[in-house]
C-alpha cells in the first residue's frame, strides 16, 4: 500500500482480536446455581459406623453409664488423640474407638491401630451373621454387662490393713468393661484356631448375652463377690 509523499512504500499492519469483543458481557458477573450442603444430625442415620452400620435406636439402658456413655455416629472410630489435651475428655469419644484402643495396649499391637480396625470391621460383620443384631448395639450391651459396680479398697486403722468396698464411677466401670473384654480377646488368642476377627465377635456375644463362660462377665461377677464379702 503506498501513500501520498513517500517514496518508498509502507506496509500498515492491522491487529484484529482473534474472538470478537461481546461488549454487552463485560461487568456482568455469571450467575451460578448454588450448592447447598445439609449436614446430617446424629442420630438420625444419615453416618453408619464404616458405612454399614447405622447408630438409629441404639440406646444406654444402664442410667449411670448414660453420660458416659458415647455412641455418637462416626464413620471412622479414629479422632487422632484430640482428647488427651483435657482431663477426663475420653468420656466424650466414641466407644468404638474406646474398645479398638483398648485392643492395641499393651504389646506389639500398640501403634499398628489400621490393623486392629480393620478386624473390628469383620468382627462386627461376623457378630450381624451369628447374632443377627447390630454390632454396635450388641458392644453397647458387652459394656454394660460388663462394668462392675463395686470394688474393694485397703483401709489401714491401728497397724491393720483390711479391705472394704466401695462404689465404683460411672467412668471407671467403662474403663474396666474395655479392659475386661480387651484382656477375654487376647487370652484366647494364643492356643487357639480360631482368627482374631473370630475371637472378638465370640467375646462381644458372650458378654452381651451376659454369658458366664464371658471373661468380662466372669471377672465382673468375681469382682463384686468380693466387694460383697468385704461389706
Amino acid at each position: 500500500m503506498k501513500l501520498k509523499g513517500y517514496s518508498s512504500s509502507v506496509t500498515l499492519l492491522f491487529t484484529f482480536p482473534l474472538f470478537p469483543l461481546q461488549s454487552e458481557a463485560i461487568g456482568q458477573v455469571s450467575e451460578e446455581p448454588e450448592v447447598t450442603i445439609e449436614a446430617t444430625t446424629a442420630g438420625t442415620g444419615g453416618i453408619k459406623l464404616f458405612g454399614e452400620w447405622s447408630f438409629e435406636n441404639i440406646e444406654v439402658r444402664d442410667p449411670g453409664l448414660k453420660r458416659y456413655l458415647k455412641i455418637s455416629p462416626v464413620f471412622m472410630p479414629h479422632s487422632g488423640g484430640r482428647h488427651e489435651a483435657r482431663r477426663f475428655q475420653k468420656s466424650e469419644m466414641s466407644i468404638i474407638e474406646r474398645f479398638t484402643n483398648d485392643l492395641l495396649k499393651p504389646g506389639s499391637s500398640g501403634g499398628d491401630k489400621p490393623r486392629v480396625m480393620n478386624a473390628v470391621r469383620a468382627a462386627f460383620k461376623i457378630v450381624n451373621v451369628k447374632s443377627g443384631r447390630n454390632p454396635i448395639e450388641v458392644l453397647v450391651r458387652a459394656v454394660e454387662n460388663c462394668s462392675p459396680n463395686e470394688d474393694t479398697t485397703r483401709i489401714g486403722f491401728g497397724g491393720v490393713v483390711y479391705r472394704l468396698a466401695v462404689d465404683i464411677s460411672p467412668q471407671r466401670r467403662i474403663d474396666l468393661a474395655l479392659r475386661f473384654i480387651a484382656k477375654g480377646i487376647k487370652e484366647q488368642t494364643f492356643g487357639n484356631r480360631k482368627t482374631f476377627e473370630e475371637i472378638i465377635a465370640d467375646q462381644l456375644i458372650g458378654a452381651a448375652q451376659n454369658d458366664g463362660n464371658s471373661f468380662g462377665v466372669r471377672r465382673k461377677r468375681e469382682m463384686e463377690r468380693v466387694a460383697f464379702a468385704s461389706r
